[in-house]
This record gives C-alpha cells, structure tokens and sequence, in this order.
C-alpha cells in the first residue's frame, strides 16, 4: 500500500492574496499614523493652552500660538469649546479627518479629545 502524503503550505494564489491584503493595510496604516500623531499634538496643545490661559481670549490666542510652531492644520482656536470647571479651564475639541483610499472610497476618522485628559 502507498502512502499519500498531505502537503504543507500556503499555495501561490493564497500568498499573492496575503500580499495585496497586507499591501493595502500598510498603506492605509501610512495614511491614517499622521492623523494621529497630529491629533496627539492637538491634545498636547489643548492641554497647554488650558493652563497658560484664563480668559477665553487668551486659551484661543496661546492655542493658535502653539498650533502655529507645531504645524497644527487641522483645527485653530476658533474651533475650540472652552468652558470652566470649577477653577480650572478645560478646552474639548472635535473634528473630522477624510482620507481617500481609492476611486470614491473614503476613510473617516473622527477625533473628540479634552484638555481635562477625558474623549468625549
């Protein structure tokens, strides 16, 4: 009696679609890691201008100021809501980032964050 043996492996068309599959993740991985470094530097910044600040003028103004030297281009201290808690001012921000992929598809990411270190 002959022994079939079983072979092992990935075939040639399964690797070529693990490849565009793992392909196409890093690129939408290149596309979306700028977003959010960006939105990381945002809450930074948020948070900065909620200390140094404590008028609604003057958290917009060291806003703007900050965004300005860490090319911050996505929002400005227009976009901010400032409120107070108590003694302490808290700046909550939110807006949207599209990203195209390709043809007509699209990848929306929306980003919320606080200065008081909560996402809303």
């Amino acid at each position: 009696m002959k022994q079939i043996s079983s072979q092992r492996g990935i075939s040639f068309l399964g690797l070529l679609f693990l490849g565009v599959v793992v392909a196409f993740l890093a690129i939408v991985g290149a596309k979306v890691v700028p977003t959010v470094t960006e939105f990381m530097t945002i809450q930074k910044a948020a948070k900065k201008a909620a200390s140094e600040g404590d008028t609604v003028p003057a958290v917009r103004a060291s806003f703007d100021r900050i965004a300005s030297i860490d090319y911050i281009s996505s929002i400005s201290g227009k976009d901010l809501d400032i409120t107070k808690d108590g003694d302490r001012v808290v700046v909550n921000f939110a807006y949207d980032k599209e990203i195209a992929l390709f043809g007509p598809a699209y990848l929306l990411l929306k980003y919320r964050g606080s200065s008081a270190g909560g996402y809303n």
